[in-house]
């Protein structure tokens, strides 16, 4: 039985052409692994230096965000799941998958977030998706001069530069999953 569930699930993994997958805990460990692994396979299919260099930074990006922000950490001692603030040592969990449909990559990553932050991330992403690519720049550089955003942990550019390097406007859900928890996903096609 166990043989024949796994086949079954490698199958809709082809089936949705998928090359890397990946569902647990993140790490800036696991980050580095799972890059050289998708790196060596877009060497090793011959894929155009500058498009290797788009997925692969979108990747990262994607996988920051989970590392960062993913509302389903363990070990954030004295913090709640999901802040900002948590604790470096705190574990968080999400998805990530990269596949090839129709010549174009995709990167698709998924987490658990408070949903209390839902409304203002959908409306970011909204913002976003509805940018050109010369107002997404605009708006690129305009943040470079700016304070990063209170609860930020990074340069608060991270979506933003996912949104410039995708080919078309960036895919997103949420599916709450209770009162205080939101299940979250983006897709972004380069």
């Amino acid at each position: 039985m166990l043989a024949r569930e796994l086949f079954e699930f490698r199958s809709q993994i082809q089936a949705h052409k998928l090359m890397l997958v990946y569902s647990g805990i993140m790490s800036e460990g696991i980050l580095f692994s799972l890059g050289e692994a998708l790196r060596r396979k877009l060497e090793q299919d011959d894929t155009d230096r500058n498009l290797t260099k788009r997925v692969f930074s979108v990747f990262v990006e994607q996988v920051q965000n989970i590392i960062r922000y993913s509302g389903d950490a363990e070990g954030s001692a004295g913090t709640a799941a999901g802040d900002a603030g948590a604790g470096a040592g705190a574990l968080r969990s999400g998805i990530v998958t990269v596949g090839k449909d129709g010549g174009r990559f995709f990167v698709i990553c998924a987490n658990m977030i408070d949903s209390a932050k839902a409304p203002r991330l959908r409306s970011r992403l909204e913002e976003l998706a509805a940018l050109s690519p010369e107002e997404l720049k605009v708006l690129y550089r305009r943040k470079l001069k700016e304070e990063p955003e209170a609860e930020s942990q990074g340069a608060t550019l991270g979506l933003i530069e996912i949104a410039r390097r995708a080919s078309s406007p960036i895919e997103f859900d949420f599916f709450e999953v209770d009162a205080q928890t939101t299940f979250y996903g983006i897709r972004v096609f380069i």
